[in-house]
């Protein structure tokens, strides 16, 4: 399964960003898609993940802010990230996770700043 995702860059605190990742490969069904970030100096953390059969699993902090979504046909998952705060600047990375197997994307950076 390979992984490439898109959409970081900067931002203001208060704004929008919106990332993208496209899955290939052996995409299966029962799979689960998602987001994590890591700042500097910190462990990786859950940002949200989403699974085939719709439920979703957000991060304490970015609840009711981040919603993820999946379009299934493009084999694709994406983050809508609101009201973005300094503490959400990180990078942000793709997973792809089928029973053991987990994939990594490349990581793409979000910096909130003013």
């Amino acid at each position: 399964v390979q992984l490439q995702a898109s959409g970081g860059g900067l931002v203001q605190p208060g704004g929008s960003l919106r990332l993208s990742c496209v899955a290939s490969g052996n995409i299966f069904r029962d799979d689960v898609m998602g987001w994590y970030r890591e700042a500097q100096g910190s462990r990786r953390e859950l940002v949200a993940v989403m699974a085939k059969s719709g439920n979703t699993n957000y991060g304490a902090s970015v609840k009711g802010r981040f919603t993820i979504s999946r379009d299934y046909a493009k084999g694709t998952v994406n983050l809508q990230m609101n009201s973005l705060k300094a503490e959400d600047t990180a990078v942000y990375f793709c997973s792809y996770v089928f029973g053991n197997e987990v994939y990594w994307g490349q990581g793409t950076q979000v910096t909130v700043s003013s």
